[in-house]
C-alpha cells in the first residue's frame, strides 16, 4: 500500500526547513547505506552532528505526529530520525531495498518528504517498482508518501536544479502489511460515516471491529 500524504508541512515550515538546509554541512550520502546500496547511491545528506540536525528532525516528527493519515497508515510503534538529502545534477539513487533491521529494529515502512518545489529540479522522482509496473513519484514541496520498506525503489537522476528532501523508517505495531491495509481502510469508512451521520450504531460497531482487530494484531 502506497499512501500520499499531502501538505505535511505548511508552507512556512517548509522554507524553514529549506533556509537551514542551505546553511546544513553536507556529506557523502554513501555513509549511511548498506553494502549494496552504497553501490548506487549518489547523493549528499547532512552530515549527523550538524547543529541544526535535532531541530530539522523535530520540525519533521511533530508534524507527523499530528497527521491522522500518517497513524492510521503506519500504526507507528517507532520512527527511525530523519535524514536529509540533497541531489544536484548527476546525483541519483539506483534500485536498491532499505535495510531490514536498523538500530536493531525491523523497519516495515519508508517515508519520503519531499521539500523542493516540483518544477524548481528535472528528474529526481521517486520510482517504486510494483506489481502493476514502476510508479513515478514527484510531490509539490511538504507533501509526503509512505510505502512498503520491502520495495525495491530509486531516485531517478536529477538533470537540473536542486532535489531536497527528508526520510525515514518506521517500524509498526502492526507487523503483516495486508493487515494494516484493512485497519486503514476501516478508519476511512468509520470517519466518513461519522462526518455523514455522526455517531451512530454502525459507527459505533465500526469504532469496536477496528479496536478489537488492533488488539489482535498488536505487537
Amino acid at each position: 500500500m502506497i499512501v500520499f500524504i499531502g501538505e505535511l508541512l505548511e508552507a512556512g515550515t517548509v522554507e524553514r526547513l529549506r533556509q537551514m538546509l542551505a546553511r546544513a554541512r553536507f556529506v557523502d550520502g554513501r555513509a549511511t547505506a548498506g553494502a549494496q546500496a552504497r553501490l548506487v547511491k549518489r547523493n549528499d545528506q547532512v552530515e549527523r552532528d550538524d547543529d541544526a540536525l535535532p531541530q530539522m528532525r523535530e520540525l519533521v516528527l511533530d508534524a507527523l505526529e499530528r497527521s491522522d493519515i500518517f497513524h492510521s497508515a503506519a500504526r507507528p510503534k517507532h520512527v527511525q530520525p530523519p535524514l536529509f538529502s540533497r541531489y544536484v545534477p548527476g546525483m541519483e539513487y539506483g534500485n536498491h531495498v532499505d535495510d531490514a533491521i536498523m538500530g536493531g529494529m525491523r523497519m516495515d515502512l519508508s517515508f519520503t518528504l519531499f521539500l523542493s518545489d516540483p518544477d524548481s529540479y528535472d528528474g529526481g522522482e521517486l520510482v517504486i517498482d510494483s506489481p502493476s509496473g514502476e510508479q513515478d513519484i514527484k510531490l509539490p514541496a511538504g507533501s509526503a508518501v509512505l510505502y512498503p520498506a520491502t520495495t525495491l525503489h530509486r531516485v531517478a537522476p536529477v538533470t537540473r536544479g536542486e532535489r531536497l528532501a527528508a526520510v525515514t523508517w518506521v517500524r509498526s505495531l502492526i507487523r503483516d502489511a495486508g493487515r494494516r491495509e484493512i485497519l486503514f481502510d476501516l478508519d476511512r469508512v468509520q470517519n466518513a460515516l461519522f462526518a455523514r451521520d455522526g455517531k451512530t450504531t454502525e459507527t459505533d460497531l465500526l469504532a469496536k471491529t477496528a479496536s478489537n482487530l488492533l488488539r489482535l494484531w498488536a505487537e
